[in-house]
């Protein structure tokens, strides 16, 4: 982990409790595997391998709307092989290259 990133935490508002998807971009940059957990949209918890930066069976076509304008978070499903969109809002905890980092910071 770099200085930059450590900076990126500094900067997700506290109060919300929540994490924007960007921190999360940063962390995953590279193409690493993390393993992400999140809250889905019933409420139910998901833990998910993932990785962001995959472009086989991109078509070029595109989205309607842009994610990162809704911190939404467009992954790549390791086990299911489909792409998936995460709320960064309710992401709880991100596992990266023996970081795990919290909602509330690093542990």
């Amino acid at each position: 982990m770099n200085k930059e990133f450590f900076n990126l935490l500094n900067t997700t508002p506290k109060k919300e409790n929540t994490m924007k998807a960007q921190t999360v971009k940063h962390l995953l940059s590279g193409g690493k595997i993390a393993s992400v957990t999140f809250i889905k949209k019933n409420g139910e918890t998901r833990i998910m391998n993932c990785r962001i930066g995959v472009t086989k069976g991109v078509t070029g076509k595109g989205m309607k709307y842009s994610p990162e304008k809704r911190n939404m978070l467009t992954v790549y499903d390791m086990q299911k092989k489909q792409f998936r969109i995460i709320n960064a809002s309710t992401i709880t905890q991100v596992k990266c290259d023996g970081v795990t980092l919290n909602v509330n910071g690093i542990v």
